[in-house]
């Protein structure tokens, strides 16, 4: 007990005041290098991803060189100035090597021969945007499409087309902050949580 008293005598004045502070500017390096490196904060605009993602949705995307490999079902967000200044968020549908055939008239999409189940979509896809189908994606690229597929522009518009990954930013794993509920303007926090591949 007195070896206690006598180390907290010797302790110098305003070192717990540079130990607290020492453990903040940490705290906050990490925090940066994170966000910087490994993870950033996207925002959804528009109702293409609608019911899975509404337009003012705050999401935490894992940057591309960390994102590993891309497979159907991911949520993405690509960047590519020939078909818009600001990112856009789809769904990877298929990816290289893979044929992709949409049946317009019937809705369905099929990858490699096979109609997909996808009860992650708000509508069958009715809308044609111009690309040839079927379609094989070039090794290295995927075909991505929106959720909301008749309010989406997406792989089916020839401007888009397959995209290169190099074009991703990364994938979108989280929902951090949710955006206005279509319909009732009101926010529904119980969707705050990891995204589910579709």
């Amino acid at each position: 007990m007195e070896q206690e008293n006598q180390k907290e005598a010797q302790r110098v004045p305003g070192s717990e005041l540079y130990e607290w502070l020492l453990s903040v500017v940490s705290a906050v390096l990490i925090v940066v290098l994170l966000f910087t490196f490994g993870v950033r904060m996207m925002g959804v605009k528009g109702p293409s991803m609608r019911q899975t993602l509404q337009d003012g949705d705050r999401l935490l995307v894992l940057n591309a060189p960390l994102a590993g490999e891309y497979h159907r079902g991911d949520i993405v967000i690509a960047r590519k100035d020939t078909f818009s200044e600001d990112p856009i968020v789809k769904r990877v549908i298929a990816v290289g090597g893979q044929t992709v055939d949409i049946d317009f008239s019937a809705g369905v999409v099929y990858v490699d021969g096979t109609a997909l189940e996808e009860d992650y979509i708000n509508d069958l896809t009715y809308t044609d945007e111009g690309m040839s189908f079927p379609l094989t994606v070039p090794e290295g690229s995927v075909f991505l499409m929106g959720d909301n597929r008749n309010m989406s522009t997406d792989s089916r518009e020839p401007r888009i087309g397959t995209v290169d990954t190099r074009y991703l930013i990364g994938k979108a794993f989280f929902l951090l902050f949710p955006g206005e509920t279509v319909g009732t303007g009101e926010r529904d926090f119980s969707r705050i949580g990891f995204l589910e591949r579709g």
